[in-house]
């Protein structure tokens, strides 16, 4: 996690120029698309930040951003998109700058009317942290298998989310994506929770035996196929440690969802454990977890 957050971190302070449309930092290969850019014309939607205790993960705090796009307007339920490591995909200036490419795309009604909601991980205690990268209770709630996170979203943060906006109960209308931890998360709340989650996109997701989560791809394998499209992006250089190596448990992955039958994209690259690769394509991503 370390090496991720260092590498996100740099990412900010790079400075770009514009290649051929793409914003493409210095050295990087994985050159931004046009729809991570403002684009004239479009209209953009409006972000608010919000803090929860939680009853679920006793004791910890988090931060939460709500994304709502201008053409909400509450005549009709709004498709849902839950980002864990909320603080990275919510920033207009980082890599995957989530509000401005749902401003382009549900502008070219690309995908639906969708309310974004950015969590960041919770924290325990008064101890201060840098970055909510280093909150003590993410890989207690990413990590770990089982309905414990899929409950706390659907008994905390969407109703909570509801008191404000019209959201979706339909889990076509559901999507759910996360970076590393963020990313096994999210398949397990869509592999718990099916009939609220239905789409799922992980980027450098952790598969690997943090706290069990290399199984995911036997469970695959060994349980009728469930009513989930899932985009998975890994990179040929990520993280190979004691709890496995990233990259061949995304592979083994892929592998499994072909075997299932599953409705899948999978996108490797080059890259190793960080967001380049994955905010890259980030938009095309998206295209296709909610094409028709």
């Amino acid at each position: 996690m370390r090496q991720l957050q260092r590498l996100m971190s740099l990412a900010v302070l790079i400075t770009t120029c514009l290649v051929g449309g793409r914003i493409q930092a210095e050295g990087d290969p994985f050159p931004l698309s046009p729809d991570s850019q403002k684009q004239d014309g479009v209209p953009e939607g409006k972000v608010t930040q919000h803090t929860w205790q939680s009853k679920m993960f006793e004791g910890t705090t988090r931060d939460y951003f709500v994304y709502v796009p201008v053409q909400y307007d509450g005549s009709q339920p709004a498709a849902v998109m839950v980002f864990q490591d909320g603080h990275t995909y919510v920033n207009k200036t980082g890599r995957f700058r989530t509000p401005i490419v749902f401003d382009n795309l549900i502008h070219k009604k690309e995908m639906p009317v969708t309310i974004g909601i950015f969590i960041n991980p919770g924290h325990k205690g008064d101890s201060k942290i840098e970055t909510p990268w280093q909150a003590n209770n993410r890989s207690v709630e990413y990590d770990t298998l089982g309905d414990a996170y899929s409950t706390f979203l659907l008994q905390e943060i969407l109703p909570e989310v509801g008191k404000a906006y019209k959201l979706t109960e339909d889990p076509e209308q559901r999507a759910i994506c996360g970076i590393s931890s963020g990313g096994i998360c999210a398949w397990t709340v869509a592999w718990e929770r099916p009939d609220a989650f239905r789409k799922v996109l992980s980027h450098v997701g952790s598969f690997t035996d943090i706290r069990g989560g290399h199984v995911c791809s036997t469970l695959i394998r060994k349980t009728e196929r469930k009513p989930i499209r899932v985009f998975l992006q890994a990179g040929e250089n990520d993280i190979d440690n004691q709890f496995g190596n990233w990259w061949l448990a995304n592979k083994q992955m892929e592998a499994a969802l072909k075997f299932s039958g599953y409705d899948y994209k999978f996108a490797g690259s080059n890259g190793g454990h960080d967001d380049k690769h994955g905010s890259s394509i980030f938009p095309e991503s998206l295209h296709w977890l909610w094409r028709k």
